[in-house]
């Protein structure tokens, strides 16, 4: 049971579990996840945790778009965007890297999702853990994490 199934659990958010065999040498366990559970790849998200301007953020996009810092960063108001480092994302969220999940995190950080998640009626983000899914409705991500949509 992870912080983020737990913090799901608490407010009644309706959620699905699913798992599958994380691949300890990926660089991207979303598109994992998206293959072995045999998942739209577009409903598939990603929780990337992104540096804007000397604040962390977090960027939660579909596992087959890369992330446009550019875009990001103005999406925040911000000049400059670039990846966070690992260890960094890590001691912030207190998850591993590719395992996020956008609920339940340390600190709360700002949150972006990627607009396209309006379009799908669940989505599939980390639930806290490598090899470890949870199938949530965009608006409940958006309630649960103070999340906005936004174009990046």
């Amino acid at each position: 049971m992870t912080p983020a199934i737990k913090l799901l659990e608490k407010h009644h958010v309706p959620f699905e579990v699913l798992q599958f065999r994380p691949i300890e040498t990926s660089v991207n366990f979303a598109n994992d996840a998206a293959e072995q559970l045999c998942l739209n790849p577009e409903a598939v998200f990603k929780t990337i945790v992104i540096n804007v301007d000397g604040v962390l953020h977090v960027a939660i996009l579909p596992s087959t778009n890369k992330v446009d810092l550019k875009a990001y960063a103005k999406a925040c108001k911000g000049k400059r965007a670039e990846l966070a480092d690992a260890q960094l994302a890590q001691s912030s969220t207190g998850y591993v890297i590719g395992g996020i999940s956008p609920f339940a995190q340390k600190k709360r950080l700002k949150t972006l999702l990627h607009h396209s998640a309006k379009h799908h009626m669940h989505v599939y983000v980390s639930a806290g853990r490598r090899g470890l899914e949870v199938r949530v409705s965009p608006h409940d991500i958006v309630r649960m994490c103070g999340a906005d949509f936004a174009i990046f």
